[in-house]
């Protein structure tokens, strides 16, 4: 990244909201310069009468074309949303071959009102450390995140404008023919799937809140299974589940072996989930595969506070749902990759000792990682009109701060690790054979 305090920024896709024009036009407003490329009729869209780039050509020639643009108009700072679009894996790929910071923009580690402002990726792709030091540098100096819900919105708002771009996808490809979708289910069948789901949904939240109750009760136990939608990245990118069936029949099968006879396994859909994985035949399949009847039971609803509150802990792959437990001093256990996957924070021992003798979370770590945490989060909103000004106001100035390049970010994290490290703290494992990741961008919060 350049060290002038003005920024080429070049954005691409975004989230389908106001909020990537409104960024844009903060960003030109402090003086630097935006290149926005457009690559589907959604994004075009969404970005409404500001100058563009309508990208045409292919997705194989997308990385030469992309270097050239990189080059020609001497781009410091690239943005995007959704890191794991073919498009933008190359642009990251392309950004590093020739020193230009990547950042992803995307909802929150933390929930609900949280954004977060990562360099390159989220996932199995985030360059957040995983040292203890490391942990504690990035914590030295920051607040405790303020999890006070300040900007709240409608599942309307939310739904509309994902519709909205979809739709624009499918039917403006005339104008953009070559843009390859990255969608799991085809955008027509999944609204349409719908329906259903809006037609069911009072039925699914009387079950939910009555087996809620039940579970309450005195003399029951259960564990809380969190699913995740089949179609988002953190399961097709983020863990090594090709389909969460497999995670599923691990869950279930290790509950029928190593559970206590009176344990009862409660699976909660997401609540964006369509309907289209068919859960509950599936579920039933594989209760009787397992040789279980009743001890299974699955929800699409319910209070979710209140069901980690009263489970004996919390099973998902890499569900932000996991670091609500955290929050909420309940153990958990994640099956796939997640920055908070670790000793101190979540059960390490494996999904067999789970069901009987959870690891409890480290309340001492668990404030020093929440802090360390707001170095990539943003207090904010896509949707919220408040939200998303306080986001994008943060999201600036981080973004053009004068320490924000990444080779002074690196050296700071460096240098305040070895000179803070705490004399104690949990057990982290040796990443010895984990690759060092290429850079890792802190921008220093002010205290």
């Amino acid at each position: 990244m350049s060290t002038d305090k003005h920024h080429t920024f070049l954005m691409l896709q975004g989230h389908p909201s106001g909020f990537w024009r409104r960024l844009g036009t903060a960003l030109e407003a402090a003086g630097h310069r935006v290149i926005k490329v457009n690559l589907c009729a959604g994004d075009w869209a969404f970005w409404w009468r500001k100058p563009a780039i309508n990208y045409k050509g292919s997705l194989a020639d997308w990385p030469v074309w992309l270097r050239q643009l990189l080059l020609d108009q001497d781009v410091t700072d690239i943005l995007y949303y959704a890191d794991r679009l073919p498009y933008h894996v190359s642009a990251l790929s392309v950004a590093q071959s020739l020193d230009i910071d990547c950042w992803a923009i995307e909802f929150g580690y933390l929930r609900p009102d949280w954004l977060t402002l990562e360099p390159e990726g989220m996932g199995i792709n985030s360059l957040f450390p995983r040292d203890w030091p490391a942990i504690a540098a990035l914590a030295d100096g920051q607040n405790p995140p303020e999890m006070e819900i300040a900007h709240r919105h409608s599942f309307f708002q939310e739904a509309f404008g994902e519709v909205a771009f979809n739709l624009l996808m499918v039917f403006g490809k005339p104008f953009f023919r070559t843009y390859v979708s990255d969608k799991y289910h085809w955008p027509i069948i999944d609204y349409l799937s719908w329906l259903r789901v809006l037609a069911l949904r009072g039925r699914d939240r009387r079950h939910a809140d009555a087996l809620s109750r039940q579970m309450a009760r005195p003399g029951h136990s259960y564990n809380l299974v969190a699913m995740q939608l089949q179609a988002d990245y953190q399961i097709r990118a983020s863990s090594h589940y090709k389909h969460l069936e497999a995670f599923l029949n691990e869950v279930i099968v290790s509950f029928a072996k190593n559970a206590t006879f009176d344990r009862h396994l409660v699976i909660k859909l997401h609540p964006l989930d369509n309907g289209l994985e068919n859960w509950a035949k599936r579920i039933r399949r594989l209760i009787q595969r397992a040789g279980l009847r009743d001890e299974v039971h699955i929800i699409n609803g319910g209070d979710l506070d209140a069901l980690i509150d009263q489970s004996e802990g919390v099973i998902y792959v890499n569900s932000t749902v996991g670091l609500h437990a955290i929050q909420r001093d309940k153990p958990s256990i994640a099956m796939g990759h997640a920055i908070f996957d670790l000793p101190g924070l979540t059960h390490q021992g494996g999904l067999d000792s789970f069901w009987t003798a959870p690891e409890p979370v480290d309340a001492g770590f668990r404030e020093v990682f929440l802090r360390a945490l707001t170095t990539i989060q943003v207090k904010g909103s896509f949707f919220d009109r408040a939200g998303q000004n306080r986001a994008i106001a943060t999201i600036v100035s981080r973004l053009t701060a004068p320490d924000a390049t990444a080779d002074t970010a690196t050296d700071q994290a460096s240098d305040t690790a070895s000179n803070t490290a705490p004399e104690k703290g949990p057990a982290l494992p040796d990443d010895g054979a984990r690759k060092p990741p290429r850079r890792y961008h802190h921008v220093r919060l002010p205290r």
